[in-house]
């Protein structure tokens, strides 16, 4: 089983994928192609794709009995003693270079010393 799941990309990539994959909502593609045409499938996501990202799941003969990759994604596949998940970045992480204020916060100091 293959799914790619596509955001914000060209509607001539969506249809070149329904010729081998079945399109079961807006840019979700799922189907069971043989592992030579899934892999030359996501060549061409990967060339097309422009601005939009990617993400292509599929199973293979491990622990969890899939694997997936990410094309343009915020979202990262890292390997954690064998097992594949997915990193999400922490919207509130300070950018890189910067650090986070100190001190307390007002809730912190609102919940110590009462509300005045």
């Amino acid at each position: 089983m293959t799914v790619i799941v596509l955001t914000n990309c060209p509607a001539g990539l969506r249809g070149f994928l329904t010729r081998w994959l079945l399109e079961i909502s807006a840019g979700v593609f799922v189907g069971n192609p043989s592992a030579r045409i899934r892999d030359v499938l996501w060549e061409e996501v990967q060339q097309y794709a422009g601005q939009g990202r990617a993400l292509l799941a599929h199973t293979a003969n491990n622990e969890q009995g899939f694997t997936f990759r990410t094309y343009d994604h915020a979202w990262h596949p890292t390997d954690h003693e064998g097992v594949t998940l997915i990193h999400r970045p922490d919207p509130n992480a300070p950018a890189p270079g910067q650090s986070r204020p100190s001190g307390w916060s007002r809730a912190a100091k609102r919940r110590r010393f009462g509300r005045s």
